[in-house]
């Protein structure tokens, strides 16, 4: 059906759900995150045939066969050169990376940060269950140190990677983070990245039911929830909390928990979110909270807006074509040395 001025699609969730009998274990927050995806595809109306959905290797990767809409189902760490190469060859296409903490930050953590570096305009949903879960339990690049698993009986040693210090240290224009069980933070945390012009990294807190499972369940509690977790959103105040009395003042150069109302604090003393600056210092702070006494950061942490990686490429064609005597194919053929039989 063609659309006019007048005349738009109104797209429903169903429309991008294709065929395929979703195969990941009951109770496993992959679902979850499919399902918000799918509700956000039809929320930005981009029909289903401009859409591009890339993945690698791992559980998440089966993503591509549950969408109606283009899909490439890669190999091992390469989803994100092959969702580059997509991005480049046609830019009017919405390009979603699918990917996991061991497909992205191990096999394919150069790929990743290289296009986090160019700001190739991608929409990365990198699914963080700190384990390997499709090859059977396996410790990954996000699990946290002294972790007992089948490759690590008595708990790795190594020190885990952080998506968001890796995105910051690539240079990045757009990183959030969400949690499985929050729809309502998922579909904005997606919305924001698709609406982004460059490389839109989103950790998915997600939950491995059969190896890792409660890895974030201290976050996932719902009625603890609104205490260990802080949904930023731009331009409000950091506050938290069930009472909604909690907030985030930096303390020299450090973030602080502080209780409004308690010792001569208002919510005027409260930090306001800034997405915008360019500056990436506090980002990371808010990115890097944990421990005890601090929430985690949900929402969206960084959105600033810099040259896309596409775009470049599309101008510098456009530029050169331009100055060029050769038009066309057969011109160029012209111009070489040719032999006749």
């Amino acid at each position: 059906m063609e659309t006019t001025q007048s005349t738009k699609i109104q797209y429903t969730a169903k429309d991008f759900k294709s065929d395929q009998y979703v195969r990941w274990c009951p109770g496993c927050g992959d679902y979850a995150v499919l399902n918000s995806l799918q509700k956000v595809m039809a929320d930005l109306g981009v029909a289903p045939h401009d859409i591009a959905v890339i993945s690698g290797i791992g559980c998440s990767s089966r993503l591509p066969y549950y969408t109606s809409s283009y899909g490439f189902h890669t190999i091992h760490g390469r989803g994100a050169a092959v969702a580059t190469g997509v991005k480049v060859a046609n830019p009017k296409l919405t390009v979603w990376q699918i990917t996991g903490d061991g497909d992205c930050l191990a096999i394919g953590g150069n790929h990743f940060i290289h296009s986090v570096r160019r700001n190739v305009d991608l929409n990365v949903l990198l699914f963080n269950n700190q384990i390997y879960g499709l090859t059977k339990g396996q410790y990954s690049p996000t699990t946290k140190k002294g972790f007992v698993t089948k490759s690590s009986p008595f708990g790795t040693v190594e020190r885990p990677f952080r998506p968001a210090e890796l995105t910051f240290g690539a240079r990045g224009t757009f990183f959030a983070r969400l949690l499985d069980v929050d729809l309502k933070t998922s579909q904005q945390c997606m919305i924001a990245a698709a609406k982004h012009k460059g490389t839109s990294v989103v950790e998915c807190l997600v939950n491995c039911v059969i190896f890792n499972d409660g890895a974030h369940g201290w976050l996932s509690e719902k009625e603890t929830r609104t205490d260990r977790t802080i949904v930023l959103e731009d331009g409000k105040p950091m506050i938290f909390g069930k009472d909604r009395n909690k907030g985030l003042v930096l303390d020299g150069f450090n973030l602080k928990v502080v209780t409004i109302g308690e010792n001569g604090v208002t919510e005027n003393d409260i930090l306001v979110h800034d997405a915008k600056c360019q500056d990436t210092t506090l980002h990371m702070k808010l990115a890097m909270m944990e421990g005890p006494e601090m929430p985690i950061a949900l929402g969206v942490i960084r959105d600033v807006e810099e040259e896309t990686y596409d775009e470049a490429v599309e101008a510098q064609i456009a530029e050169v074509q331009a100055k060029s005597k050769i038009k066309t194919f057969d011109e160029l053929i012209a111009t070489c040395e040719q032999w006749e039989m």
